[in-house]
């Protein structure tokens, strides 16, 4: 079996769509020795900021001399792109043998595609022998495939309404889900999340007599940056080398749960780790440029609060553009009509397309929603539109890709083959 055969198995099993629950990756996991009771793991869930966040511990873990694993979804181009260990993405081999090895149990109890690329990140990180790992969590947190961990520290990084569909169609209801990935015995960061989330997080940690940290605690905003200051741990300006003020609190909500877990407290291996993120990780489309000529700005904002945190950013730029237009798509479980009623007051054209996904809104009812709110938008096929759009070699045009990361992850792949 080679790679593309591989990946055409595990990418077959998306047909299953998104089955919560523990019990299939439970039995699987057992079948492979229980890899994920033998590495030590951070866990992070939040509706914004879990992939920066976890990136960003996995990069300071790494400039501390670190093996380290860092387990993310969705990938943009390449499916090796969600295991990685220092950077360096899983082995084609690895995933081959995995696949070839393990086909007839996953078709026939009918593991998901998360269940199967989560067991598989485990059972690599065992046998590749990282230090410490961290899991990023797929949908929510209780039901969700990653949660059969102990982890020594717990990450919340925000709580806003998304999937309420399937996670509850209130702040408590999702709050609660995020939090069932608190165990016994970790230590638990929050993020700036809503009073009432923390109120119950509060309570549930009470219960397990677990620590908690929060961020607004241990940092003073800045204008430009943020400080953070704590018994041994005192860092006068953490930045952060991705765009958006929020990146600076996934920064320091970083810095401070390896400090808390592992006593990780030299200020330069630090600030290192958070300046060589990308190279550390691979981590992108976090206010992306992917071209500069004509500007395309790739962006994986993915929900409302998303959209909002991007356009805190976006403003302190829109106005040197004499022509600033948006290409947009996004899931039907997400506040789409709230998330177009934001972008339309920035951009000048909105284009809407869709994915062949099966979360993923049609043209025609992106089209409907705009509609309610007066909202013109134009209909296009992306790589038609990008062909164009990069034709022009416009001077002072601005495109913003965003609304959903696996739209980024077509625009990755399709951009490399009209740019020479």
């Amino acid at each position: 079996m080679n790679k593309e055969t591989a990946l055409e198995k595990l990418f077959s099993l998306h047909t299953l769509g998104i089955k919560l629950g523990l019990e299939n990756i439970v039995k699987f996991l057992k079948l492979l020795g229980n890899p994920q009771e033998k590495i030590k793991c951070f866990h992070v869930a939040g509706s914004n900021g879990k992939g920066s966040t976890a990136s960003f511990i996995a990069s300071i873990l790494k400039e501390a001399d670190y093996k380290t694993g860092l387990y993310t979804s969705p990938h943009f181009v390449n499916f090796n792109e969600r295991i990685r260990i220092n950077g360096l993405e899983i082995d084609d081999q690895f995933v081959v043998n995995f696949i070839e090895l393990h086909e007839k149990y996953i078709f026939e109890n009918k593991l998901t595609f998360f269940e199967v690329t989560t067991a598989m990140a485990f059972h690599y990180f065992k046998e590749m022998g990282v230090d410490y790992a961290v899991i990023e969590t797929g949908l929510g947190g209780r039901l969700d495939a990653t949660n059969v961990i102990n982890p020594i520290g717990v990450v919340i990084t925000s709580i806003s309404l998304e999937h309420t569909n399937i996670l509850g169609d209130t702040i408590e209801l999702i709050t609660k889900e995020k939090a069932a990935i608190i165990k016994k015995n970790c230590k638990v960061f929050l993020g700036y999340i809503p009073e009432s989330s923390e109120k119950l997080i509060e309570e549930i940690c009470d219960k397990i007599d677990v620590e908690i940290f929060k961020l607004e605690d241990n940092i003073i905003v800045r204008e430009n940056f943020v400080e953070l200051y704590n018994e041994e741990l005192n860092i006068d300006k953490l930045n952060s080398p991705l765009r958006g003020y929020y990146q600076r609190y996934n920064a320091v909500l970083a810095a401070l749960t390896v400090y808390k877990c592992l006593d990780i407290h030299n200020e330069k291996i630090i600030e290192k780790g958070i300046q060589n993120v990308v190279v550390n990780t691979g981590l992108s489309g976090r206010y992306e440029i992917a071209k500069n000529r004509p500007l395309i700005i790739l962006d994986s904002a993915h929900n409302l609060e998303g959209i909002s945190n991007f356009l805190n950013e976006f403003r302190l730029e829109e106005n040197k553009y004499i022509k600033k237009s948006l290409l947009f798509t996004a899931m039907r479980d997400k506040l789409v009509f709230q998330m177009l009623v934001l972008l339309n007051s920035h951009f000048d054209t909105i284009y809407v397309t869709e994915l062949t996904f099966e979360r993923g809104l049609k043209i025609k009812e992106l089209q409907e929603l705009a509609e309610e709110s007066d909202i013109k938008v134009t209909p296009v096929q992306i790589k038609e539109f990008l062909k164009e759009y990069l034709s022009k070699n416009a001077k002072d045009e601005c495109l913003v890709i965003t609304g959903s990361m696996y739209l980024l992850g077509e625009v990755k792949k399709i951009l490399p083959e009209l740019t020479p």
